[in-house]
C-alpha cells in the first residue's frame, strides 16, 4: 500500500491518457501522417485551445502553463508505442522521417468514446485538424515558436527521444 501512495500521479499525462488524445488528434487527421513534432504539439494544444484563440481549453489553468516538452514528447513517445500494440496507430518510415496515422482500428476506438470529456476532446481535435490544415512545417514551427518560446529546441533536434 505504501508503494502505491508514494508514486507520483499524472492523471493527464500517463501512456493511457496522452495515448488516447494522440489517437483522437491523429483520427482528426487522418489521412494526413504527423511526425513527432506536431503529435508533441498537438497533445499540448487539445487541452489548450485557448492559445489559438479556440474553445475554451479543456482542462483548467495551472499556475505553470509552458509544456515540458522533452518529458511530453518521452510521455507521447510510450503512448504511441501502446496506442500501435492496439493497431489504433500505425507508424510509417520514410526517408523524411518517422511518421504517425490512425490506425485500423482508430475509428471504432473513437467512436466508443461517450463521455462528456472526451467528445469535447475530439471536438477540439477536429477544431485543432481543421485550424492547422494549410501549415506546413515552416508555418507551423514559426507559430508554435510565438506561442512556446521553449518549444524551439524540440523541433530542431529531430532525433531527440528516439530509442
Amino acid at each position: 500500500m505504501e508503494a502505491v501512495a508514494d508514486r507520483k500521479i499524472a492523471p493527464f499525462n500517463g501512456p493511457v491518457e496522452t495515448g488516447m488524445r494522440a489517437v483522437v488528434c491523429l483520427h482528426a487527421c487522418f489521412p494526413n501522417e504527423l511526425d513527432i513534432q506536431r503529435l508533441t504539439a498537438l497533445d499540448y494544444l487539445i487541452v489548450r485551445t485557448s492559445l489559438l484563440d479556440g474553445p475554451p481549453d479543456l482542462h483548467p489553468s495551472t499556475p505553470i502553463m509552458t509544456p515540458v516538452t522533452q518529458v511530453r514528447r518521452k510521455a507521447v513517445y510510450a503512448a504511441l508505442d501502446l496506442m500501435m500494440s492496439r493497431e489504433l496507430v500505425e507508424r510509417t518510415i520514410t526517408e523524411q522521417g518517422i511518421y504517425y496515422r490512425a490506425g485500423e482500428y482508430s475509428s471504432f476506438f473513437v467512436d466508443a468514446l461517450s463521455t462528456s470529456y472526451a467528445q469535447q476532446m475530439l471536438s477540439r481535435a477536429r477544431w485543432i485538424a481543421d485550424y492547422f490544415a494549410a501549415y506546413d512545417d515552416e508555418a507551423f514551427e514559426s507559430l508554435m515558436t510565438d506561442l512556446l518560446d521553449d518549444w524551439v529546441a524540440e523541433f530542431q533536434d529531430e532525433n531527440a527521444g528516439v530509442e
